[in-house]
């Protein structure tokens, strides 16, 4: 089910603002102070599921229409001894050492889970690069840029916010880099 608030329709394409609000996380929150446009889309969350990205694209894409790998996932990562978030499509994964040369360290490895969950103030599954606890360096793949909107987790699972890449871009004070392998 797709809420939409000020912004765009499902599928990028332009809509009228509708009056009822997306569901209530810090990244909606934070989405709603800045009036940028975003449309929230749940989805079914299956709770025995441990590949959550690939659970949103499967569901969402059809549904809106939509190329999968416009559907990002948020991943926590260590670069040294430094937490960072990057962003990349969920149809590919995560290039450990583009990573930690995007950021200017040597080493790269995805965070524990617990370290992840502390530091954002979401659940693994559920983790939006928005309205984070505390907000950590953020890298988004380059390739979300080629489309006029991107999806990535709304701060729960089964929620997943619609919003144009430099929007995303801007609201976490993100580097672009190319950090993905298709």
């Amino acid at each position: 089910m797709a809420r939409r608030t000020p912004g765009t329709a499902p599928g990028g394409a332009e809509g009228k603002t509708a009056r009822k609000p997306a569901p209530g996380t810090p990244a909606t929150a934070l989405l709603a102070r800045s009036g940028e446009p975003f449309t929230a889309h749940e989805y079914t969350h299956d709770s025995s599921t441990a590949s959550y990205g690939t659970e949103a694209a499967e569901q969402l894409a059809p549904a809106l229409g939509i190329a999968p790998r416009r559907v990002l996932k948020t991943l926590v990562a260590r670069v040294d001894d430094a937490l960072v978030v990057a962003v990349v499509p969920v149809t590919g994964s995560l290039d450990l050492k583009a990573l930690a040369a995007a950021a200017g360290g040597k080493r790269a490895r995805l965070a524990e889970a617990g370290a992840a969950e502390r530091a954002t103030g979401y659940v693994i599954g559920g983790i939006s690069p928005l309205g984070q606890r505390r907000r950590l360096p953020t890298y988004v793949d380059s390739s979300a840029t080629e489309h006029a909107t991107v999806l990535v987790s709304g701060g729960r699972r089964g929620l997943d916010l619609e919003l144009a890449p430099d929007v995303l871009l801007r609201l976490t004070d993100a580097r672009l880099a190319a950090i993905a392998r298709a």
